[in-house]
C-alpha cells in the first residue's frame, strides 16, 4: 500500500499534485456553466465542483476557483444574481473542454466553442440548447473561502428546463437517457452506466433493487 502524507504532497511538482488532488474524490458532476454580464455579453465554462445542498428550498452549491481578470463568470454571477447549469454529452465533450481555455475577458464562449444559446423568459443567463438537463439558478449567498481564495455560491433552483423523457415517475432524473457524462480529475470524461436502484434504507431491512 502506498503512503502519502501532507508533507509529500505540498513536495509534489505542480501539475502532478494537481492531477493526483483534483481526481482524488474520483467521479464528479459535470456541467457547462452559463452567465450573462450586464451588457448582456454572455460567458460559459465548465465546472465538476457542483455539490447538492437541499430540496426545501431547493439549494445548489458550486464552488469557483480564485478570481482571474479575465474570467467573465464569477464577475457576471455577482452582477445579474443568475447563473445556469446544463449537463454535458458525448456527442460534444471536445467542445465543452474547449470552454476551459482562457478566453479574453469579453469573449463568449457561446461562440466561440459552437454552443447556442436559449433563454427562459424573465431570466437573464443562458441556457445550452445542446444539452438535456438545465438548471437556472438564482444567487443567495456567497462565501468567500480565505483558506485558499476560492469562492462557494450558493444557488436556490429557479427553473428546470429538461427533455420530458428524462424524468420517472417519482421524479428521478434519469442521467442514462439524458446521456449525462461525469469526469475524473481535470480532463479525464466518462459515460456513466447504470448499476442498480435501492430502495429507502432502513435499520435492520435487507435493501432491494428496483427499477427506474
Amino acid at each position: 500500500m502506498k503512503h502519502i502524507n501532507n508533507s509529500e504532497i505540498l513536495a509534489m511538482e505542480k501539475f502532478y499534485r494537481i492531477n493526483l488532488v483534483n481526481s482524488l474524490g474520483g467521479y464528479k458532476s459535470l456541467h457547462l456553466l452559463g452567465t450573462a454580464g450586464e451588457d448582456g455579453v454572455t460567458n460559459l465554462c465548465l465546472v465538476s465542483s457542483v455539490f447538492h445542498l437541499g430540496a426545501d428550498p431547493p439549494l445548489i452549491g458550486l464552488v469557483m476557483r480564485p478570481q482571474r481578470e479575465h474570467n467573465d463568470t464569477l464577475r457576471n454571477i455577482r452582477a445579474t444574481g443568475q447563473y445556469t447549469l446544463n449537463n454535458v454529452l458525448p456527442d460534444w465533450y471536445e467542445l465543452a473542454h474547449q470552454t476551459s481555455a482562457s478566453y479574453p475577458s469579453g469573449v463568449s464562449e457561446f461562440d466561440a466553442c459552437g454552443f447556442k444559446k436559449l433563454y427562459s423568459p424573465g431570466f437573464k443567463a443562458p441556457f445550452v440548447q445542446q444539452s438535456t438537463v438545465r438548471i437556472g439558478l438564482e444567487l443567495r449567498e456567497v462565501i468567500d473561502m480565505e483558506l485558499n481564495a476560492t469562492t462557494i455560491l450558493i444557488g436556490e433552483v429557479a427553473h428546470i428546463l429538461l427533455d420530458e423523457q428524462v424524468i420517472t415517475g417519482d421524479g428521478t432524473i434519469d442521467h442514462m437517457e439524458a446521456g449525462t457524462m461525469t469526469v475524473a480529475g481535470l480532463d479525464s470524461y466518462f459515460s456513466a452506466e447504470f448499476v442498480g436502484r435501492l430502495t429507502y434504507a432502513k435499520p435492520g431491512v435487507q435493501p432491494t433493487k428496483f427499477d427506474q
